[in-house]
């Protein structure tokens, strides 16, 4: 039997959350931008160290802060994947602080870091403007390749085993 797992995935609106899921989940992308009302669940079985794990993928909707998130989505959570646009600096420019709040709010709970579309940029631009401590564990990802998708769950799953 499956061992099952609440992943909660946090950021700003627009910042390619529910594109993250669609690759991951479905091997898919699109450009249509569809705004996530309230909560979709997405489910996917994975094999990690001769263990199956489903991972219940929470896409909550967009905020600017998570303190904004409704703390019955957050509630039972595994493991959170928090996504920034490495082309907006207002998703990011708080990274400290939301961690911050993510720490002292759900200690015992993994965070994965992610800066999405990085296809917009080149991984120098991505590994020299992103290299203060605040991103040292950062996972660059796009939505729309599919680059770096994959590690980034498998890592959170990892995290939470």
């Amino acid at each position: 039997m499956p061992l099952s797992k609440k992943v909660v995935i946090l950021g700003h609106f627009g910042v390619g959350k529910t594109s993250l899921i669609r690759q991951y989940v479905d091997e898919a992308f699109s450009e249509d931008y569809i705004v996530t009302v309230g909560v979709h669940v997405k489910k996917k079985d994975i094999e990690v160290s001769d263990q199956t794990v489903s991972l219940i993928i929470w896409d909550i909707e967009g905020n600017s802060s998570i303190d904004k998130a409704r703390n019955s989505y957050l509630l039972g959570t595994h493991g959170f994947v928090y996504v920034f646009d490495v082309g907006r600096p207002e998703t990011y420019e708080n990274i400290t602080s939301e961690m911050s709040y993510l720490s002292e709010n759900h200690a015992e709970v993994p965070v994965s870091l992610v800066g999405n579309k990085c296809d917009l940029f080149t991984k120098d631009f991505n590994e020299t403007f992103f290299s203060s401590e605040s991103f040292k564990n950062c996972f660059f990802t796009s939505a729309k390749t599919g680059e770096n998708v994959n590690e980034v769950f498998m890592n959170i799953t990892k995290q939470m085993l």
